[in-house]
């Protein structure tokens, strides 16, 4: 029933072929606004025709889909993509994976949605694309704040659009049982909507003694959602635009559109009525939503200059409660497609949409404002708020904990029924964000694994760096956290990082630099080695010098960033000398190495061996009694810190 909002109708005109009676029969009721009779009558006779034009199979995909039969609508909606291929334009593309989402064939959706934007070629359509579908798909993974349940008071008609009054709700529905007369809406031929109210169960959430309400303003046609003022006084409601004698207005199109009327209440009863002047006849105002200062009018209106079928708007309410300067709320929040049913509150506006990243149908989606009408990307609620139909209407207390929404879901009552819900507590949540780089060069680090540790050092969760070495990773609120960056064949590091203990609160540039371990390693006579420069001793001594310092430092430094290696030292003179004399030398300096690293904090266990061979293991020609240059000899007189384990 909430597609009476959707005014912007494309209807087709004659087509240039024969047709039997029943499609021309299904076109008349398309053409009527009877889509209920229309879609029935395509289903059943447009096979019989072999090559259809498209405009028919546009037709016929339309009326399923606004009697929510996404099955029949998915099947002429794919048979129009096959025939347009790209020249399908923007909203029929939406309307098309709409429907697969509709019978929950997410992979096609997705396949429909790639395609679409690789066309448009349009970057930042992409990653807006990206991010949401990222959000959302990570929904899935986590635990939901929000219970559903369906309540007693819907009809196996349509009843949607709650609004608090006081302590109680008031609603729309087509329950015929208390209509005005016995017309009926050809859309979906339900009878026309009324508004009636029921008082709340503050326990459980369920409505119950509902009745009309406000009979004084009841109209022969539609009667929708409502907005109310915080003191009660005040009224804003969407009904059709009618004339003094209660007969339905016609724009230039043919249409008759909706409008918002104000209305002063006094004993419950509405003794004052006035257009806002938003209205106009060639376009539909509706689903008013006021912020809770009552400052500012949030409703919905397929007027020119919008981006889609229907846009979310707000205006100033004025102290003498005029409606001015109304602004769309941007491409931030509306798309090509329904943008409907605003609520705002604690900064936050809920609305319900079909363009954005969902999970079939409209969705109910969240966006912070920042600055001046400008919001964050929209956030989808997740399952159990969505669902593959239509959800919308969504409302909720200014201390986020309970509230309504609306759907046409499986295992309702009716059409579309009211459900109740309740809202944990948010999780407190902090971001951390930063860059892995290599130390040596800078580069970013790709598929990094970042790790987040409690206070207790318990685990928390896993993030990977991007092809920037960029990661971004939410954590609980607290005191501080761990932070871990690793990457096989690196180096791991680790930063504690305090925290604010506030939701939202981001921490930035918290940035590591990882060691590559090939960069610290040489490979020489098919061994891995750690690269350092050649060690010089004092003639004659085996004490370490300030250059052999530096140099083993190196060493130091290579087995903490890599805890699991383990060397052994092997040490080396020249063939200069006497051999005793060299390897007992030689020998002296191993141990005398390995003493420093150990002394440096290095576990002993960690140096398997400290061996001098003195000339034993020469690497050139030079052995006694042959005549060499000095750089000969310099090229024996080595020590070697070989890795035995890693």
């Amino acid at each position: 029933m909430k597609k009476l909002y959707v005014i912007a109708l494309v209807l087709a005109t004659s087509f240039g072929v024969a047709q039997n009676k029943n499609l021309k029969k299904a076109n008349e009721w398309f053409e009527g606004m009877h889509y209920l009779e229309a879609a029935t009558a395509y289903n059943t006779y447009l096979d019989e025709i072999s090559e259809p034009t498209a405009e028919f199979v546009q037709n016929a995909a339309d009326a399923n889909f606004y009697v929510n039969d996404a099955k029949n609508a998915l099947k002429w909606y794919e048979k129009l993509y096959k025939m347009k291929g790209e020249h399908l334009s923007d909203l029929y593309f939406l309307r098309y994976q709409q429907s697969l989402r509709g019978v929950k064939n997410y992979e096609r959706a997705e396949e429909v949605t790639k395609e679409y934007l690789r066309q448009k070629g349009n970057a930042d359509k992409i990653d807006f694309y990206t991010k949401q579908k990222k959000y959302t798909d990570s929904l899935a993974q986590a635990t939901s704040l929000y219970t559903v349940s369906n309540l007693g008071v819907n009809s196996n008609k349509s009843d949607f659009g709650a609004s608090f009054y006081g302590d109680k709700v008031v609603f729309a529905s087509s329950k015929d049982s208390l209509q005005v007369d016995s017309k009926l809406y050809s859309w979906n031929q339900q009878p026309f909507l009324s508004m009636f109210v029921a008082d709340r169960n503050a326990e459980d959430g369920s409505l119950f003694n509902d009745k009309v309400v406000f009979p004084e303003i009841r109209s022969p046609y539609h009667d929708g959602t409502v907005a109310f003022s915080k003191d009660g006084k005040t009224v804003y409601f969407t009904t059709n635009i009618v004339s003094k004698k209660n007969k339905q207005l016609k724009s230039n199109k043919g249409f008759n559109n909706l409008q918002i009327l104000k209305g002063t209440i006094e004993n419950n009863k509405v003794v004052k009525t006035e257009k806002v002047s938003i209205n106009d006849v060639d376009y539909s105002v509706g689903h008013p939503a006021l912020s809770p200062d009552g400052k500012w009018l949030f409703f919905v209106s397929d007027m020119p200059g919008g981006y889609g079928e229907t846009d979310i708007y707000v205006a100033r309410v004025t102290e003498d409660g005029d409606i001015t300067d109304a602004k769309n709320l941007g491409a931030t929040i509306n798309t090509e497609g329904r943008d409907m049913f605003p609520f705002f509150v604690e900064n936050t506006l809920y609305f319900a949409s079909e363009g954005h990243y969902g999970l079939g149908g409209l969705d109910i989606f969240s966006a912070k404002k920042i600055g001046d009408w400008k919001f964050e990307n929209p956030k989808n609620l997740g399952a159990p708020v969505n669902s593959n139909k239509d959800d919308f209407s969504f409302i909720i207390d200014d201390k986020i904990s309970y509230g309504y929404l609306s759907s046409n879901r499986d295992g309702g009552t009716g059409d579309d029924d009211i459900y109740s819900f309740k809202k944990a507590p948010d999780v407190c949540i902090e971001t951390i964000s930063g860059k892995v780089t290599n130390v040596k060069n800078g580069v970013p680090i790709i598929a990094c694994s970042v790790k987040a540790f409690d206070e207790f050092d318990d685990y928390i969760g896993e993030v990977k760096s991007d092809i920037d070495g960029k990661y971004s990773i939410e954590v609980p609120c607290g005191s501080k956290v761990r932070i871990e960056a690793s990457k096989e064949g690196h180096s791991t590091e680790s930063k504690t990082v305090p925290l604010a203990g506030k939701h939202g609160n981001e921490i930035p540039n918290i940035n590591f630099e990882l060691v590559k371990y090939e960069d610290l390693i040489k490979v020489e006579d098919e061994q891995e080695k750690i690269d350092i420069n050649p060690i010089f001793f004092e003639f004659d001594k085996s004490s370490i010098t300030e250059q052999a310092a530096i140099e083993l430092d190196r060493v130091v430094y290579a087995m903490t960033k890599f805890p699991n290696i383990k060397i052994k030292i092997e040490s080396h003179t020249d063939s200069r000398g006497r051999d005793a004399y060299n390897l007992k030398l030689s020998d002296d300096r191993a141990k005398s190495t390995q003493q420093y690293i150990v002394s440096k904090g290095i576990d002993a266990a960690r140096v398997i061996s400290a061996i001098g061979y003195g000339e034993t293991r020469l690497r050139n020609r030079c052995k006694n009694g042959v005549k060499c240059s000095e750089e000969e000899h310099f090229a024996n007189r080595r020590s070697d810190f070989i890795v035995i384990e890693k």
